[in-house]
């Protein structure tokens, strides 16, 4: 996948849990995780939005593209 999902960083940077945050969003910690591996298709721009606004970010803080691909990822998974 050419997107790369940089949330981890983003997370220690605030010193956020992922619990806390997937609290906030109002997901499963599980999809919180899927989402940070990159094992989905999509986000939601509502899900996209409670992340920037509770880790007081952009969301190409979170979002990069890579002209290679990225690593290694199937392209499979759900949208969060």
């Amino acid at each position: 996948m050419a997107i790369l999902i940089n949330l981890d960083l983003m997370l220690a940077r605030r010193k956020i849990k992922s619990r806390e945050l997937a609290a906030y969003v109002g997901i499963t910690e599980q999809n919180l995780s899927l989402l940070k591996s990159g094992k989905v298709k999509g986000i939601r721009f509502a899900t996209l939005e409670k992340i920037c606004e509770r880790l007081d970010c952009q969301p190409g803080d979170i979002l990069e593209w890579t002209p290679d691909g990225g690593a290694g990822d199937d392209g499979g998974g759900d949208s969060v």
